[in-house]
């Protein structure tokens, strides 16, 4: 299991982002964090896969485990090596790079199993496949996430971190890259997916989070947070008080739940 337990961040010394996150993402499960811009979300991310030092940004509080052992203080590529990868935000393809020389890239921590690998991604995006020795940077918006995905995955993670995968995307290609999370998923790979397509997110998911200013506001079954009329208000745009502005001012605000 990943496990995030009472997080906090701090930017340039100042700002503090995260206020004491919990999170957990257990083996084989799809985990959805939910949020307004700037509530933290990427910050989590960042901090899991070990790239809060790029952005001048450090770990002031709690830890980051894998099967309880703790990883936050590990290198980017030490957490890679121990089965964690993240897609950013943006896609940060090597636009210059062929597809298959962006695919390799994604295996240096696990030469080993570079043919395994490029067998599945070629597999589970035959787009990719077919375009092999295509120039990167000319692919389609869609192209180039399912080719970050696929370099994400040569590293044979356990864990994949998601950052706004549909963003940008047709309503049809959104649909594409969520059918293959979801084989990613049942191939046996554990999924923490941020993501402002809410209803997206959570169709998929186990489990949901809502963030709010640094904090988790919401934590329930992700069947239960479609349900719930304050992330269908907030989230989905569906009806709901137009008085009410946060989550804040709303009952169950801090509400908490464990995994069983």
């Amino acid at each position: 299991m990943l496990a995030v337990n009472n997080l906090e961040v701090v930017y340039n010394d100042v700002i503090l982002v995260l206020r004491g996150v919990s999170l957990e993402v257990p083996d084989g499960q799809i985990v959805a964090l939910l949020g307004a811009n700037g509530a933290g979300k990427t910050t989590v991310l960042r901090a899991i896969s070990g790239l809060l030092d790029v952005h001048e940004g450090d770990i002031t509080k709690g830890e980051i485990t894998i099967d309880e052992t703790p990883v936050h203080k590990y290198q980017a590529s030490k957490i890679v090596e121990n089965g964690v990868t993240q897609v950013m935000e943006g896609r940060r393809i090597f636009a210059e790079f062929t597809v298959d020389e962006n695919l390799r890239v994604g295996a240096h921590t696990n030469r080993a199993g570079m043919t395994e690998n490029l067998e599945r991604v070629y597999g589970l995006f035959p787009v990719l496949a077919d375009r092999q020795r295509a120039i990167a940077g000319y692919l389609s918006g869609g192209e180039q996430q399912m080719l970050a995905m696929g370099r994400a995955l040569m590293s044979g993670p356990r864990f994949l971190l998601l950052d706004e995968p549909s963003l940008g995307l047709a309503p049809l290609l959104v649909a594409q890259i969520r059918d293959l999370i979801v084989e990613i998923n049942a191939q046996g790979t554990g999924v923490l997916l941020v993501e402002q397509n809410a209803t997206m997110a959570l169709s998929i998911a186990a489990h949901g989070y809502v963030m709010e200013t640094g904090k988790v506001v919401m934590d329930k079954g992700a069947s239960e947070l479609l349900a719930d009329e304050d992330v269908r208000e907030f989230y989905l745009g569906l009806g709901g008080d137009e008085s009410v502005k946060s989550f804040r001012e709303v009952k169950h605000y801090r509400r908490k739940k464990r995994w069983g």
